[in-house]
């Protein structure tokens, strides 16, 4: 029962994350967002968020066979236990760094300072994911497609900043 609750939590956390970031971006995506000037390439609006959902899913179960690996080794040797903590810290900076973007992006319309934070975001993602293979392949597996989607959002950010300078 307690891997069902810590899996549940595990996930819950990303994807308390996207409700409060949808909550940002429906105030200003019908506005502000529509009247930017869009980089080649710009996906539909309705494909963020089934996309996202996904991503969060799987940032969520891949922390989580992490947490399980540290759990297995607690039974072994606790003191094992501190090798499992920096890959969850890291995974806890770029939830971090995923949920500030948002913010920046949508709610405070400084999209240069979004770009910092997206940059920030990736660097924290490829040390999350090296982390997480030293661990458990399958995790570190899981956070890829996120990374593929983080360079797309990278590169849509910096068009959005490019296209509309004056914002």
């Amino acid at each position: 029962m307690g891997l069902v609750l810590a899996l549940v939590g595990f996930v819950g956390l990303p994807l308390l994350v996207a409700v409060c970031s949808g909550l940002v971006t429906v105030r200003n995506v019908g506005g502000w967002y529509l009247s930017l000037n869009r980089p080649p390439g710009t996906p539909p609006n309705w494909l963020f968020g089934p996309v996202w959902t996904v991503l969060y899913v799987m940032m969520g179960v891949a922390a989580w066979l992490v947490w399980r690996r540290a759990t297995q080794a607690a039974e072994i040797s606790p003191a094992a236990v501190g090798q499992y903590m920096r890959p969850l810290r890291l995974w806890g900076w770029q939830l971090l760094l995923n949920a500030a973007w948002t913010p920046m992006f949508f709610g405070l319309h400084r999209l240069a300072l979004a770009q910092a934070v997206i940059l920030a975001l990736l660097a924290a993602l490829v040390a999350t994911i090296a982390a997480f293979a030293r661990v458990d392949r399958r995790a570190a597996a899981l956070m890829l497609p996120y990374l593929g989607w983080a360079c797309y959002a990278t590169y849509l950010n910096a068009g959005f900043l490019w296209l509309n300078r004056g914002f």
